[in-house]
Order: structure tokens, then C-alpha cells, then sequence
């Protein structure tokens, strides 16, 4: 099969290897889409501090289950799937607390370990969601809205509340989005007006630019002096 390859910053290549052996617990999965992460970008320009060259980038990703082990339960061959790229161990303290984002020894796809940016990709199998209705690109986007998801659901953003997302660059999108859909009222900051511009079309009725006004009293103002219930930074910004 072939790979794309991020040899060093700034030079990709396309390398041919062979299929790997599926191990226990493992399937196949034919790529179909691969979504561009910051983290990539960030790699490319050689400011990713977690990341050894060369290294095959990708882990937004959607495709086919074309083959699995005797024992990779929860998917079929044909299952059209969405990848989740936070390859825990499953067997450490944390995990076993199940708190798997908290593994001693966690890989992440294109990052710690060679991506999806290929014809296929060997994965154990419970990683793989399978769905029947999202198509290629919805899927390839559950990772990234699954960011934005997590975050409502930690903030226990509830309805009639005042969220405020500071940073709508694509987590922020979805962190609003998920807020809109628990009933909360959203306010966005951000600095770049097209971006604020952006987001009033999704139902976003309150925005805020950072570099032209006071951010503190504009919310007060907005929330009657009560200030945010819920903030959720997606700005990345120490």
C-alpha cells in the first residue's frame, strides 16, 4: 500500500510498504478521508513538540472495515466507520480507573505513531465506530466535534444558562454548537471578526470582538451583571 510521508518539516513523500499482519483484536480499514489538524499544520512547520520525523500525519479519519481478526469484536467487514486516534493501553492504573485519557502510555495517531494518511490503516478494532448513516465526511469530523462535545458534558452547560466560548476556530464550532443544542445562551469571543461573522448563521445571537471591547462588561451587560455560568476556552492561547 501507500503512504504519504512527512519525511521532515516542510517535504512530504510517497513511500510503498506492506500490508502489516492483523493481530488479535485487530481490523483493517480502507481510508476514505482524512481531515487537516492544526496539530498537522503545526508538524509540517516542525513546531510539534511530540512528534519524531518521519511520521505519517493523520488521525480525522473515515473508511471501510475490509478485514478483521477472529476476535476484533464490535465491528463487521463493511462497516463504514469513524476512528478514534487516542490509542490507550488498556491495562495501566488510569485505564483501569477508566480514565483512558489518562494512560501511561497513550499513542495518538500521527502523532506518537504513523497516522492514517495512507490506503489503509491496522487498528484494534475498538477504536472503530461504526455508523450507517454518517457519510465518509461526517465521519471524518466525529473526532474533532467529539472535542467540543466532551467539554459541554464536562461544563454541565444546561439550558437557559449563559455559556461563553471564547475561540471559535473548528473546536470552538463545535463547543458552540453543543451548547446551542443543550438550550444554553451562547456568547462568542474571538479577535477575528470574519470569524464572529461566521458563527452568527449557526444561531449564535451574542458575539464579542476581544480586541475592540472589554470583554468583562460586555458580558455583564449582556447577562444582567451575572457573568458566565460556563466558560469553555478553545483558543489554545496559554
Amino acid at each position: 500500500m501507500q503512504q504519504v510521508v512527512l519525511m521532515e518539516p516542510g517535504r512530504f513523500s510517497i513511500r510503498e510498504v506492506a500490508l502489516p499482519e492483523l493481530a488479535p483484536g485487530e481490523a483493517r480499514v480502507k481510508i476514505h478521508r482524512v481531515g487537516v489538524c492544526g496539530s498537522d499544520l503545526h508538524a509540517f512547520r516542525g513546531v510539534q513538540p511530540f512528534l519524531d520525523y518521519p511520521r505519517v500525519l493523520g488521525h480525522e479519519l473515515s473508511g471501510d472495515v475490509v478485514e478483521i481478526a477472529a476476535d476484533a469484536g464490535g465491528v463487521q467487514i463493511g462497516d463504514r466507520v469513524a476512528v478514534e486516534p487516542y490509542l490507550n493501553c488498556g491495562s495501566c492504573r488510569a485505564c483501569r480507573l477508566n480514565r483512558p485519557n489518562c494512560c501511561e502510555n497513550l499513542q495518538v495517531l500521527g502523532v506518537h505513531c504513523d497516522g492514517g494518511m495512507g490506503e489503509y490503516l491496522t487498528i484494534p478494532a475498538r477504536f472503530l465506530h461504526p455508523s450507517g448513516t454518517l457519510s465518509y465526511d461526517q465521519l471524518a469530523l466525529v473526532e474533532t466535534l467529539g472535542i467540543g462535545a466532551h467539554a459541554v458534558q464536562r461544563g454541565q452547560v444546561a439550558s437557559d444558562e449563559w455559556a461563553v466560548v471564547v475561540g471559535v476556530g473548528p473546536i470552538g464550532l463545535g463547543a458552540t454548537q453543543f451548547a446551542l443544542a443543550e438550550g444554553a445562551n451562547v456568547i462568542v469571543v474571538d479577535v477575528n471578526p470574519e470569524r464572529l461573522t461566521f458563527i452568527r448563521q449557526f444561531g449564535v445571537e451574542y458575539t464579542i470582538n476581544a480586541q475592540e471591547e472589554d470583554v468583562t462588561e460586555a458580558i455583564s451587560e449582556l447577562t444582567g451583571g451575572e457573568l458566565a455560568h460556563v466558560v469553555l476556552d478553545a483558543t489554545g492561547n496559554a
